[in-house]
This record gives C-alpha cells, sequence and structure tokens, in this order.
C-alpha cells in the first residue's frame, strides 16, 4: 500500500492530542504536531479523530436556510452574502455557496483513514480490531460518497467543450509534494466512484447500531468468526448511533442518482429516471414491504415537539428521521427569526410566491375555478401547512402565543417595513422554529431541536418524483406503488381534501406533466427552509429570476407586492462556479461555462 510521507494534523481535535501527549511536554517541548503514519499505526485515537474531523465539517449539519435566495423567501439582512448572490452579485471570486477547499480537506482525511486503516492497531482483542477495521472503512467511504455527492451539487457543470464535469478523483492522501494541477474528471466518472463507494461501505456496515444481548444476533459474517455479542456491540453498539451506516449510504446513492436523472445533469451520465426510482424504493424499503402505509402523520412537523425532543435517547430517530444530528438546547434560530416583537431579528421572510404555492383546503391551486379563493381573504380554506410553516398576519407565535399583526398600518415593529428587522414580504419564517422559546434577554430560555440531516419524506418525494418520469403517474414499476400513491399520502397526511377526497389529484392520474408540476409544488412546501429549493430549481432549469413578491395589508385591503427583490440570476448559474483562485493557479482546472 502506498504511504504519504507525512500528514499535518493540526486541525485535530484538542481531545485527541491531550489524550496521546505526555506530563513530560510540559518541561521537554514536543515535536511540531505532525506525525508520520507509522506514528499513527499505534494511536488509534488519532487515527479515529481523522474520521471525525470529516464529521464537524458534515455538509448537512449547516442551519443555512438558502431559501432565501429563491422565490421562497427573502432575508432583511442587508449584509447577507445569500442576498447579494440572488440580486446580481454572484461570482467565481465571491460565492457563499462555495464548498470546493473545506470538502476537498475533509476527503482528504478520508483518504488519510482508507490508506491506514488496516494497518492501525485499533484493539488488542483481533476479533475486536477486525470490526473496527471493517467500521471505519465503511464510515469513511460512505462519507466520501457524501462529499461527492456535496461537491456535485456545489461545482459540477460542463466545461469549455460542454462536457458536463465533476472534480478532480482523488484516492490517495496528498502531501506538499503532490501533484496538485489535475484535471476535472467527468460527471460520469464521478457518479461512478460515488456509487463505487457507497457499494463498498455497505459491504462493511449495518444497516444499524445497537447493543445485542445474544450470540445468536450476531451478523453471519462475524458469527463465522467467532466474534460474541458483547464483541459485537463494543463495535457497532449503541454508541455508533448515527453514524454512518448502510442506509444511509443507499440513500446517498438515491440522492445522486436523483441529481443525475434531472434535466440539468442528465446527459452528463447513463442514470435515468427509473434507476433513481429503484434507488429511492431501496431507501423506503427500510420502512417496511409497503412504505406508502408507513407515512410518519406528524413527520412535517419533525421539529415542532420539545419535549419529545428533549426525551430523545442518545442516537434515538423518530419514524420520519433517517440521519440526524445530536440534539441540543438553544435559541438562535429563534432570535433569528423570531418578530421583533418577540425579541427576534425577523431574518428569513417567506414570499408572497411560496404562499401562493399552498393549495386551498380542497386540494384545488388558488389559480383553480373550483378552488374557492377569495383574494380579500386569503388565507381562509388554506392547506393547513400554511399556518406551520408561515407567520401571517394575525396569527399567534412564541411562548405567549402573542397575535402577530404584519399589515403595514399595524401597531409595533412586527408591521411591513417598519424597522430594520420587521418583514420585508409581509410574512415571518415559523417552520423549524421552536415556540417554546423565550428570546427575552432579559428572561432567556432555549429550547430543545436538532438538525434532520435526511428524512424519509425527502425520499417518498424523490420516488414519486423519478417514478412519474419513468412510468407515468400510476405506474408502480417492480415496488407495488406509484407517485400518486405517495403523493396521495403526502397530502392526506397535511389534511387536504374533503371526506377523504382529492379531485385536483386524482384530475392529474393520467397526465405525467400534470404530476410532475404537483410533485415539485409538493416538495416546495414539504421540504421548505430545509435547503432544498434553490437545488431544485437548478437541476430542473426552471426559472431562477421569478421576482419575490409580497403582501400589503392596509385598511383591510390585501395588496400583492409585485417586486420585493429581484433575481438576477444568469442561465450559466444552475450549475456553481470552480472557485477564480484554484482555477487561476491551476491551467489543467477548466472553469464551468460562464463564470
Amino acid at each position: 500500500m502506498k504511504k504519504s510521507n507525512k500528514i499535518s494534523l493540526i486541525a485535530l481535535l484538542a481531545l485527541f492530542f491531550i489524550a496521546q501527549t505526555s506530563c513530560d511536554d510540559m518541561f521537554e517541548p514536543a515535536i511540531e504536531n505532525h506525525k508520520e503514519e507509522s506514528d499513527l499505526l499505534n494511536m488509534p485515537l488519532w487515527a479515529a479523530g481523522l474520521l471525525g474531523h470529516v464529521y464537524i465539517g458534515n455538509p448537512l449539519a449547516s442551519w443555512q436556510i438558502t431559501d432565501v435566495a429563491t422565490d421562497n423567501a427573502v432575508i432583511n439582512d442587508p449584509n447577507s452574502g445569500l442576498r447579494a448572490m440572488a440580486t446580481g452579485s454572484w461570482r467565481a471570486n465571491n460565492n457563499p455557496m462555495d464548498r470546493w477547499q473545506n470538502l476537498r480537506s475533509a476527503w482528504n482525511y478520508l483518504n488519510v483513514v482508507l490508506d491506514i486503516a488496516d494497518d492501525v492497531n485499533w484493539a488488542a482483542d483481533p476479533l475486536v480490531a477486525e470490526m473496527y477495521r471493517d467500521r471505519f472503512k465503511g464510515d469513511a467511504y460512505g462519507m466520501r460518497a457524501l462529499l461527492m455527492h456535496h461537491l456535485l451539487l456545489h461545482h459540477a457543470g460542463p466545461g469549455p467543450d460542454g462536457q458536463l464535469l465533476g472534480i478532480p478523483i482523488i484516492t490517495e492522501p496528498e502531501t506538499v509534494t503532490s501533484e496538485f494541477n489535475l484535471p476535472r474528471n467527468t460527471f460520469q466518472e464521478c457518479i461512478d466512484f460515488l456509487i463505487a463507494d457507497v457499494n463498498r461501505a455497505i459491504g462493511l456496515l449495518p444497516d444499524d447500531y445497537g447493543d445485542i444481548s445474544q450470540n445468536s444476533l450476531v451478523p453471519a459474517k462475524y458469527a463465522n468468526m467467532g466474534v460474541t455479542a458483547s464483541q459485537y456491540s463494543r463495535v457497532f453498539g449503541d454508541h455508533a448511533k448515527n453514524r454512518m451506516s448502510a442506509r444511509i449510504a443507499r440513500a446517498i446513492h438515491a440522492q445522486a442518482a436523483l441529481l443525475a436523472a434531472s434535466p440539468a445533469y442528465s446527459a452528463g451520465s447513463t442514470i435515468t429516471w427509473e434507476y433513481a426510482a429503484d434507488r429511492m424504493a431501496e431507501v423506503l424499503a427500510g420502512l417496511g414491504a409497503n412504505p406508502v402505509n408507513e407515512v410518519d402523520p406528524l413527520g412535517n412537523l419533525w421539529y415542532a415537539n420539545n419535549n419529545e425532543i428533549r426525551d430523545f435517547d442518545a442516537g434515538f430517530n423518530p419514524r420520519e428521521i433517517l440521519w440526524r444530528g445530536n440534539k441540543e438546547q438553544n435559541l438562535g434560530l429563534e432570535q433569528d427569526n423570531y418578530p421583533p416583537t418577540l425579541f427576534g431579528r425577523g431574518r428569513v421572510n417567506p414570499t408572497q410566491n411560496f404562499v401562493d404555492a399552498f393549495p386551498m383546503l380542497n386540494g384545488y391551486p388558488i389559480d383553480d375555478p373550483n378552488s374557492n379563493y377569495n383574494p380579500n381573504d386569503p388565507y381562509a380554506n388554506r392547506d393547513p401547512r400554511l399556518a406551520q410553516i408561515v407567520i401571517y398576519n394575525g396569527t399567534t407565535a412564541g411562548h405567549t402565543n402573542a397575535v402577530i399583526n404584519t399589515a403595514a398600518d399595524a401597531e409595533g415593529n412586527n408591521a411591513l417595513n417598519r424597522v430594520a428587522t420587521s418583514t420585508r414580504t409581509g410574512y415571518y419564517l415559523r417552520k423549524l422554529l421552536n415556540h417554546t422559546v423565550n428570546a427575552n434577554p432579559d428572561n432567556e430560555a432555549g429550547g430543545w431541536r436538532y438538525r434532520a440531516f435526511m428524512r424519509y419524506t425527502e425520499f417518498f418525494l424523490g420516488y414519486a418524483e423519478a417514478a412519474n418520469e419513468a412510468w407515468g403517474p400510476t405506474g408502480t414499476g417492480a415496488h407495488g406503488y406509484s407517485a400518486y400513491d405517495v403523493v396521495r399520502a403526502i397530502r392526506q397526511r397535511a389534511g387536504i381534501g374533503v371526506n377523504g377526497s382529492d379531485p385536483y389529484l386524482d384530475s392529474a392520474m393520467g397526465d405525467r406533466d400534470k404530476m410532475r408540476e404537483l410533485i415539485r409544488n409538493e416538495r416546495r412546501i414539504e421540504l421548505s427552509f430545509e435547503n432544498f429549493r434553490f437545488w431544485d430549481l437548478r437541476r430542473w432549469k426552471e426559472d431562477l429570476t421569478e421576482p419575490a413578491m409580497g403582501m400589503r395589508i392596509q385598511g383591510g385591503n390585501y395588496t400583492v407586492i409585485p417586486m420585493v427583490e429581484s433575481r438576477a440570476y444568469q442561465n450559466h448559474m444552475y450549475y456553481g462556479p470552480i472557485p477564480f483562485s484554484e482555477v487561476t493557479k491551476y491551467d489543467n482546472l477548466f472553469q464551468n461555462q460562464g463564470w
């Protein structure tokens, strides 16, 4: 196995440094904080710390709300990079979506782990050591697939000749003597590499972690080696829950397949809609034989129950959640997004565009003659999710259930454009916020939350999208359920329809185009403010320039504000740029067209 000469570990957590440093260093300073690979082989904490460092930078862990750069929302922070990007300042050297350096640095840590994993002395017990070897290698392969997916999201695009390119694929640890002037691999090669990493991870990891009490429960692979239940639990037990697993690796595969099959990327790979639907179905199969029957009745409110989240056992995942971050108690989101009278900065303001996307309670879009929509009473008889996601005029919020008035002529700072922290659109964000929180600086009280890395609604809607394109609205492929079945279950959960009927959905049963529009709209609502809309519009090659609209209420009259904020994207911005600093350093690293 090829070994690199020296690995810089300066960025590792102090925990791992302290654990391996002797007290003599207080009197004889240690050598510089660098380790040869031979040093790491007998220091499993250091080696595991390399992998832990990647988890710290997990690209799914951010609370960044990119909806404010789309038609879903605006932000009232004039210094926001996303606001500048959406209104015309997106450049290769001014890119708030740049993930090139951070994710490729994390990639290098994973390559180091894979380079040394077979030789590290993970444990004195040889059977335990072998299982640790499998686990850490599988973890690294799965996380590398995750990084590949997000690097493609942020930086894949057409090169000078129009061929869709990804990133330079590097499989060996980089050192100061490595060749950095490398060309980008094709998008197809990157997808193939991701799939190979997923398959390696699946072969090494369990579907789920958890302690076992009986030797008969040890997987055959390890039982045949003589592994006992206690040995297995030491490696794959409760303490490892919510680390990379085979189940999560399949989900990454499904996400990447949906991306590759989408209009913006389909010419760059051989991935088909049928393949994407099959991968989504593999993820959903973890819920049961008929996944549609397992849609979580409260899945769209996964963030809302403070006491339930507080009482989560470590590593526990609710029915809706496939992968999540650690629970924590804070009030940061509320301080940012509560209305001003609740001591918030009112940052994220949903648009009228987004509000208009919610159908009426009977399921019809508001522009359909059958909807019974009343523009003079626009929030009456609407999809119940509107009140769950958006704070609109007259609704309540916060731990005191305070009435929030957003009308231009309302009293107080919640009114439209009243002060710098007031709404710019006539709406405030409710979703993701914990309304038990008190943000009053004189009496602050935080609430419990966690970051949902992956939840099953994403994969239900991903299946619906791909299945509709592959087999039409009612086609099932080999899976026994259709796009129609999924959308019906999601809308029933939301409370859409009258007496169990959903005539608008039924009208799309024989119309792929109409079902496509409906699925995309359901995805817009269900996954709103969870960092999907920005990527969805681009992979669909939908219009990115629809102005962000608002609602002005004055004297009891409702008037749509046609432009709160422009959207100044250009066609080449369906794909993000390679950092300007990188393409100027390396002449083999081609920029995406238009940048």
